[in-house]
C-alpha cells in the first residue's frame, strides 16, 4: 500500500491552489463541483507523485474551526474494489468504526472511510 492523498479542508479554496500550484510546482486538476452538496475540490499533483486534495463545502464557514478547516483524511490506495471490500470488512470485524462506504463517490472513487483510534478519518480507495 501506499498513502494516495492527503485532503484539507479550507475556506479559500483558490487562494490554496495557488499557493501549493505556485510555491511547490504543483499541478491541479479541473475543479470538481457538487452542487447539490455545495462541495468544490481540486487535486495537487506533485512531481514525486504525492497528491494533495483542497476541498471546501459551502457551510465550512460556519462550523467550529477545528471541524472546518485542516486535516481531514488520509487516504490509502489498494489494488482493487475487491480488496476495498475485503480491508473494509477486516476492520470492521475487528471493532474499527466505519463512517461510509464502501461506496463510488461523485469524482469516480470507490471508497470506504473508517476511523483511526484516535477519530481521524482512514480513506481506503482505489
Amino acid at each position: 500500500m501506499k498513502i494516495e492523498h492527503i485532503a484539507i479542508y479550507t475556506n479559500r479554496l483558490e487562494e490554496m491552489k495557488e499557493f501549493y500550484t505556485y510555491y511547490f510546482n504543483g499541478t491541479a486538476n479541473d475543479k470538481y463541483v457538487n452542487s447539490t452538496k455545495g462541495f468544490e475540490s481540486y487535486f495537487i499533483a506533485f512531481e514525486s507523485g504525492a497528491r494533495l486534495e483542497l476541498m471546501c463545502q459551502r457551510d465550512t464557514a460556519e462550523r467550529n474551526a477545528a471541524v472546518s478547516t485542516g486535516f481531514v483524511h488520509l487516504a490509502f490506495s489498494v489494488k482493487s474494489k475487491e480488496k476495498v471490500d475485503e480491508l473494509t470488512q477486516r476492520l470492521v470485524r475487528a471493532g474499527i468504526e466505519r463512517i461510509s462506504g464502501p461506496r463510488l463517490t461523485g469524482d469516480g472513487y470507490y471508497e470506504s472511510c473508517m476511523l483511526d483510534p484516535d477519530g481521524n478519518i482512514v480513506e481506503i480507495t482505489v
